[in-house]
């Protein structure tokens, strides 16, 4: 099965790094794949930067989406839901709310 993990972006440069590579690197299940689908909401700093970095470390796991205008948390996962293709979703914030160890 393949998990997408949902992540609406706003302005988490401090935070966003840190966040992928314990995303990438979390204990799943045997067996379970993963997406990371990113919804950057027209931040201002360095975040899509930092998520592209990681995402040309990691090909094929991580896909950034941008929005044109900025539609708030619900918008942007609205517009994840919309591109994952797994056959579950989990959503984590950006700023380390949710610890991935725990999924």
């Amino acid at each position: 099965p393949l998990l997408s993990i949902l992540i609406p972006l706003y302005n988490e440069e401090e935070f966003v790094g840190h966040l992928l590579d314990r995303v990438l690197n979390a204990p799943y299940p045997p067996g379970v794949d993963i997406e990371i689908v990113i919804v950057d909401d027209c931040s201002r700093d360095s975040s899509v930067e930092i998520v592209r970095g990681v995402a040309a470390r990691n090909p094929g796991k991580i896909r950034l989406l941008q929005h044109e205008k900025n539609q708030g948390k619900g918008g942007a996962i609205h517009t994840a839901i919309a591109a994952a293709t797994g056959d579950f979703c989990l959503i984590q914030d950006a700023d380390l709310e949710y610890d991935p160890k725990d999924y």
